[in-house]
């Protein structure tokens, strides 16, 4: 393929937007500072009642690409999966109406996908976390995983989020979509780890090892709900334990860690109550693993909130944090 008919390759960009008027502008800024201009971008509006449909318009004004689906409120899957029947791109990206991209996200990926044949299905990227001011506190998530890593994902989700995926839309179809049946048993929240687990059984994955993806942290946002988080992963994993039972350990091994990213979840949405809970379950299945986590979760915790810099020098090992943390858009590549 030339230069000229890779650049003209379109890739559809789906976003689900649920009353994120304090943050799809960002999110649409983003989107369209992405350095391969040929895009469709569609943002599905899951029957919103605040101010987000008027600002996406006030966008679409400016960049004909944007196009606007209205649907009642029928949760994310059925979101995407409306944005991706309403377009005919051969390449998927989806992304959350609060996390930033950065602007060689999609160019990078396609580069990966295109060299990399029919056989690999979705490119994945690092992400950094960011707070509800769009500043960066962590800059930890660094997986190398590539190939044939279906073993992988049931041990650990290393692609971490759905505003990570660019995928075929052969892989996509091939792996059923986004499976709306978990917001129906009131388990939304892994879809994302779900659709990565079917691609993976038939396709190889591939990593871009730059932080494209500025993932907000907030009290907001879905994953904010942690105990139906975890009753979403618990029913992912099942699935997969009864598919593949020699990879019974690292599914133990998958929710424990679930358990311990989702009391950090709790905390730093300010569900303490959701948080100790979550806590106490992780004590009991992993005590020592939960007791060695526990600088780390604090720090976290003090990173994501801003706790005051006064407070944070009285803190033993966290003197290091006390800096005021940059801006995502003025630290990516």
């Amino acid at each position: 393929m030339t230069v000229e008919a890779k650049r003209s390759t379109t890739v559809a960009v789906i976003v689900p937007m649920f009353n994120a008027e304090r943050t799809i502008g960002a999110t649409l800024a983003s989107i369209c500072r992405q350095t391969h201009q040929a895009l469709d971008i569609i943002i599905v509006d899951d029957g919103s009642s605040d101010r987000s449909l008027s600002i996406v318009a006030e966008y679409a004004k400016q960049d004909p690409r944007i196009r606007i689906l209205r649907q009642a409120n029928s949760g994310v899957a059925a979101a995407r999966n409306n944005g991706a029947a309403a377009t005919d791109a051969e390449f998927l990206a989806f992304i959350d109406a609060d996390d930033l991209w950065a602007p060689s996200k999609i160019a990078l990926q396609w580069q990966a996908l295109d060299e990399g044949g029919p056989s690999v299905g979705l490119a994945y990227c690092w992400y950094a976390l960011i707070d509800e001011h769009s500043r960066v506190f962590s800059l930890h998530n660094r997986p190398s995983h590539e190939g044939h890593v279906l073993q992988r994902m049931c041990r650990n989700n290393f692609v971490g989020n759905g505003s990570s995926m660019l995928m075929r839309r052969s892989a996509f179809e091939e792996a059923g979509q986004f499976d709306p049946s978990l917001r129906a048993r009131n388990a939304q929240g892994c879809e994302d780890l779900l659709i990565c687990l079917r691609i993976a059984e038939n396709y190889e994955f591939r990593v871009i090892q730059q932080h494209l993806i500025g993932y907000r942290m907030t009290n907001t946002n879905m994953s904010s709900d942690v105990k139906r988080m975890l009753s979403s992963c618990e029913i992912v994993l099942a699935e997969y334990r009864g598919k593949y039972p020699q990879y019974g350990s690292d599914l133990d091994a998958h929710l424990v860690d679930m358990i311990h990213w989702l009391v950090v979840r709790a905390f730093v949405s300010g569900r303490f109550f959701d948080g100790c809970d979550l806590l106490r379950r992780f004590l009991a299945l992993a005590p020592r693993l939960a007791i060695s986590s526990l600088p780390n979760i604090l720090d976290v915790y003090c990173r994501a909130r801003l706790v005051p810099d006064w407070l944070k020098a009285r803190l033993r090992g966290l003197q290091r944090n006390a800096e005021l943390r940059p801006l995502y858009m003025e630290t990516i590549p």
